[in-house]
């Protein structure tokens, strides 16, 4: 039998994850409360920017579960979409952006081979 390469979640694992770290499992659970609670944020808001942020770090259970959260907070489809297409442009927009590095590279390869 094939191994999926994200297993579904479980009871079984969620129940091992706590049993082997039950004070760090705590603190990241409150630190995720606060972090969604309503705020200066609505909470769908909140769970849009997740999952746009899901999409750029492409966790798999985090597109899953803060779509779902988003949904449930009033987001429609199309906010969903949109948020997943904010996200492409910015995961797009790093890519352009981080070219500065490849171009000054270039530029310092031509500047000694120019002068050596």
């Amino acid at each position: 039998m094939e191994h999926p390469m994200y297993p579904e979640s479980s009871a079984e694992l969620q129940k091992q994850r706590r049993e082997l770290a039950p004070e760090p499992l705590a603190a990241f659970r409150a630190f995720s409360e606060k972090v969604f609670a309503e705020g200066a944020l609505p909470g769908k808001v909140k769970e849009l920017i997740a999952v746009a942020v899901a999409h750029t770090t492409q966790c798999p259970y985090c597109i899953r579960g803060h779509t779902e959260r988003a949904m449930r907070k009033g987001a429609t489809a199309q906010e969903v979409m949109e948020a997943i297409w904010v996200a492409a442009e910015m995961r797009a927009g790093a890519a352009y952006a981080h070219s500065n590095i490849a171009l000054d590279a270039i530029n310092r390869v031509a500047e000694k081979q120019a002068a050596g």
